[in-house]
């Protein structure tokens, strides 16, 4: 399951109680950063604007495809390993504002690891090491290291065994 803290609240929904969660200032600012960055052509300016404006983790060689939609208001949360790749148009959320409670979640995405186009992930997932996101995938539970998952809802297509596996016999990644 999904490691996310759970915030009740009374009254209206909690979106209504946005404002008491997170700093307005801090979601225009967020907001601008990552306007700029999702149409920011230039990998290494996508990560220093994502490591100095947004406190997040990057790791070396991360590449944020055109128009990636990160956490407006808690990117913080959010760590990518090195040399993983997020594809076109990928969603990454920390948070969630329900009816009767908010959810908070960090996302620890792995090095080496490839997300398709049109991914959305939720709060509180972890990503391991050398795994696969196959496009459009709704990531809604943790994904174990050099696993290959996808759909909606999200299914291991195969384990780490099979990946290896299937990479050994490879003949394009034999050199």
């Amino acid at each position: 399951m999904r490691n996310t803290e759970r915030h009740r609240v009374k009254e209206a929904n909690s979106l209504w109680h946005v404002y008491k969660t997170v700093p307005f200032w801090k979601v225009v600012k967020n907001f601008v950063v990552i306007q700029l960055a999702r149409y920011t052509p230039f990998l290494p300016v996508k990560n220093w604007l994502y490591r100095t404006f947004l406190r997040m983790d990057v790791g070396d060689q991360a590449a944020f495809a055109l128009m990636v939609m990160l956490d407006v208001m808690f990117p913080e949360r959010i760590s990518v390993g090195r040399n993983t790749v997020i594809g076109y148009n990928t969603t990454i959320l920390a948070h969630e504002y329900l009816i009767k409670e908010y959810r908070l979640g960090d996302v620890n995405i792995g090095s080496n690891v490839m997300i398709g186009a049109n991914s959305t992930i939720l709060p509180g997932i972890t990503i391991g090491d050398d795994a696969i996101i196959s496009a459009g995938t709704l990531v809604h539970k943790d994904v174990p290291p050099g696993c290959f998952v996808g759909g909606n809802p999200m299914r291991v297509i195969y384990d780490q065994e099979e990946m290896s596996r299937r990479q050994t016999e490879d003949t394009f990644l034999k050199d």
